[in-house]
């Protein structure tokens, strides 16, 4: 077994979760790639990752909502760095909004998150830290949002509070991504018109986001914090 750092990344396989998990490889981490339906998906990065980096790499599959998963990921597993990145994004005003809408959105996007951070605490560990990827909405109001921007509030709250909590063993920083890539329901047209607006005017570029989580790991000063990486859309 090597000796490099682990870091378990929720939603490892797919979209700005697999570019994570490539960053930190190539930043020389162990990486445990979480999935649930993107099986293939993770195997096939998995496959990559260890034939062209120097660290161990894995897959762990299951349904974060179960308790009995959350367990024993974490006692099959040391974790240096959680990276709670997996999350529902489905934007209605709050009357649009059914109640079981709302209840998986704060389920996937706040109590998982929740409780995996729990686990993280209770392993014990030095110089851990953890990493919230949140939204760069957290920062203002949305008339046409309701679970989705206040989970995700939430959660931005919850990265301030363990982080006085649970130092100086652990730091807790957020990252808040501006216009990265539509969800499947959302046209490119609608999304542009969203970057146009921005002052940057131009989506987020994925390396920025993946280089905001390496310098978020590395710089053993910053606790508390939440980098938005967005083109100033929150100004």
């Amino acid at each position: 077994m090597n000796n490099l750092k682990t870091a378990l990344i929720t939603g490892g396989a797919v979209r700005i979760g697999s570019e994570i998990s490539i960053k930190l490889a190539e930043n020389g981490f162990n990486t445990i790639i979480h999935c649930m339906n993107s099986v293939n998906e993770a195997e096939t990065l998995c496959r990559k990752l260890n034939s062209e980096t120097e660290g161990e790499h894995k897959i762990f599959s299951g349904n974060l909502l179960d308790e009995n998963v959350r367990k024993r990921l974490f006692e099959e597993n040391t974790v240096d760095i959680l990276i709670n990145n997996a999350s529902v994004y489905k934007v209605k005003p709050i009357i649009k909004e059914t109640l079981k809408e709302a209840q998986r959105q704060f389920e996937v996007n706040y109590w998982v998150p929740y409780c995996l951070m729990k686990l993280f605490k209770e392993q014990n560990i030095q110089n851990g830290l953890i990493l919230n990827l949140l939204d760069c909405a957290v920062s203002k109001l949305d008339k046409n949002s309701s679970s989705y921007l206040l989970s995700k509030k939430s959660l931005a709250e919850l990265t301030k509070l363990t982080a006085l909590q649970w130092a100086p063993e652990i730091r807790v920083n957020g990252i808040a991504p501006g216009f990265v890539m539509p969800p499947s329901w959302l046209s490119k047209s609608d999304m542009q018109k969203s970057i146009e607006a921005a002052p940057m005017k131009k989506k987020t570029d994925l390396n920025d986001i993946t280089e905001a989580c390496v310098f978020l790991i590395k710089n053993q000063s910053i606790t508390g914090e939440i980098l938005f990486v967005d083109g100033g859309v929150k100004l």
